[in-house]
C-alpha cells in the first residue's frame, strides 16, 4: 500500500482524528459550498455535490452543518475559493501532492512552501511530480460488506480496473470519468460507500527507512492540518516492521 493510506491507518489508531474532528468538518463543509456553487445546489443534479454529501455523512458531519454549507453557496456573502494543487518533493525525494482550496492563494502558497522547506523537501512546478501519479476515482468500503472475492466480483461487474482488500476495508480504483457510474453499480450490490472521490494514486512507490518515514508522516500531517489544504497524497512506501514501529 502507498504510505498516505498507511499514514492514515496509524493517525486512526492513534485516535488522531477525535481531535481534529471540527478541522475535518470545516474541511468538509468547505468542499460542499465550493460543489454546490460550482452547480446546482441541488445533490440530486450536481454528481459533485452528492459525493461532497455522502463523504461528509461518512464522518457523521451533523445534518445541520451539511444543510449550512449548501445554503453558504447560494449566500452572496459566501466566500469564493480557488482550487489549487502545489507538487514538491519531500524526504527522500518522495513525490507529493498537495490540494487545496483557499480564498488567498499567496497565504496557502507561503504556508505549503515553508513546511516543505522545514522538512528539507522542496516544492516544484505544478506538473513536477503529477506525472508518475494516475488521477483515478477511488471507492471505499468497510470490511464487513463482504470477502475480497465478493467485493472483487462486484468491482469488476461494475467497470472497476482495481481492488485492494485488507483487514482494514476494501478499496476499489476505477477511471477518473467513470467514478459516478461504477459508484452507482457498486452501491446496488454492496450498499452505499463509505467514501467516493477523486485520488492521485501513485504509479510506482519508494520505499523508504524508519527516519524517512518519520519526517514525511511529519510532513504530512503538518500539511493536513493547514486549514487551506484539503488533501495530501505521495509515493512513500513502508514496511510492515517500520509501520509497527511508528504504530507502537
Amino acid at each position: 500500500m502507498a504510505g498516505h493510506s498507511q499514514f492514515k491507518n496509524i493517525m486512526h489508531r492513534k485516535g488522531k482524528q477525535d481531535s481534529v474532528r471540527s478541522k475535518m468538518f470545516s474541511k468538509l463543509a468547505r468542499e460542499i459550498t465550493v460543489a454546490a456553487k460550482a452547480g446546482l445546489p441541488d445533490p440530486t443534479m450536481n454528481a459533485r455535490l452528492r459525493l461532497a454529501i455522502q463523504n461528509a455523512k461518512a464522518q457523521s458531519m451533523p445534518k445541520d452543518n451539511i444543510e449550512r454549507a449548501i445554503k453558504k453557496a447560494a449566500g452572496a456573502e459566501g466566500e469564493n475559493y480557488d482550487e489549487v494543487r502545489y507538487e514538491g518533493y519531500g524526504p527522500g525525494g518522495v513525490a507529493v501532492i498537495v490540494e487545496a482550496l483557499t480564498d488567498n492563494r499567496n497565504r496557502t502558497a507561503s504556508n505549503v512552501r515553508s513546511l516543505f522547506t522545514k522538512a528539507g523537501g522542496a516544492l516544484g512546478e505544478t506538473g513536477s511530480v503529477s506525472f508518475s501519479f494516475d488521477r483515478v476515482g477511488e471507492i471505499t468500503y468497510k470490511a464487513s460488506v463482504g470477502d475480497a472475492d465478493k467485493v472483487m466480483e462486484a468491482a469488476i461487474e461494475a467497470g472497476a480496473e482495481d481492488v485492494e482488500s485488507s483487514e482494514d476495508g476494501h478499496t476499489i480504483y476505477c477511471g477518473f470519468e467513470d467514478t459516478n457510474e461504477v459508484a452507482k453499480a457498486l452501491e446496488a450490490v454492496l450498499g452505499e460507500a463509505e467514501t467516493v472521490k477523486s485520488v492521485w494514486k501513485p504509479q510506482n512507490t519508494i520505499p523508504v527507512d524508519e527516519e524517512k518515514a518519520q519526517s514525511l508522516m511529519k510532513l504530512i500531517d503538518n500539511l493536513e492540518d493547514d486549514d487551506d489544504v484539503q488533501n495530501v497524497y505521495s509515493n512513500f512506501e513502508v514496511s510492515d516492521e517500520v509501520m509497527a514501529k511508528l504504530s507502537a
